[in-house]
């Protein structure tokens, strides 16, 4: 089957997806978008996590089918004109970044969380971050990399 959707506001179409193929596939493999990332197939660790209509999913939960005729973003359409996101920026100052894998769902994770509540207390960090799960820090950069993208 064919799915139409836009991606990053851009209209996209990926052919030949077979039912039951997920988002996170089309999107890594069929239009060449790598940065969510496929690590558990479950649904679990966060690092798919991409917004769909303005809500982040997790890609690798999300059918395909599902996504037909609806907005996708992901952490590659995060950046403004100008360059990196604010968010982004924070994660490479604050060097919460250590082997990538999980930061473009904590990426899509925390502009959300920033985008409902701009001055979030740390509890508030830790809960929207509680589905994104990282195996190389411990955590304590990334929620300072959340507070400096905060402006606190």
């Amino acid at each position: 089957m064919r799915v139409n959707l836009t991606v990053n506001g851009e209209a996209r179409q990926a052919d030949d997806v077979w039912p039951g193929e997920s988002l996170l596939y089309v999107l890594r493999e069929r239009l060449g978008l790598p940065g969510a990332k496929n690590a558990c197939e479950q649904g679990e660790c966060g690092s798919c996590t991409v917004y769909l209509d303005g809500t982040p999913v997790c890609a690798c939960l999300v059918a395909a089918g599902q996504a037909e005729h609806r907005d996708v973003r992901t952490v590659e359409g995060l950046p403004g004109a100008g360059g990196l996101d604010p968010v982004q920026q924070a994660f490479l100052t604050a060097g919460a970044v250590q082997c990538g894998f999980c930061t473009p769902g904590l990426v899509v994770a925390v502009h959300d969380l920033l985008a409902r509540n701009p001055s979030p207390s740390d509890p508030d960090i830790r809960e929207a971050l509680a589905g994104n799960l990282c195996r190389c820090t411990g955590y304590e950069n990334i929620v300072a990399a959340v507070k400096l993208a905060a402006g606190a």
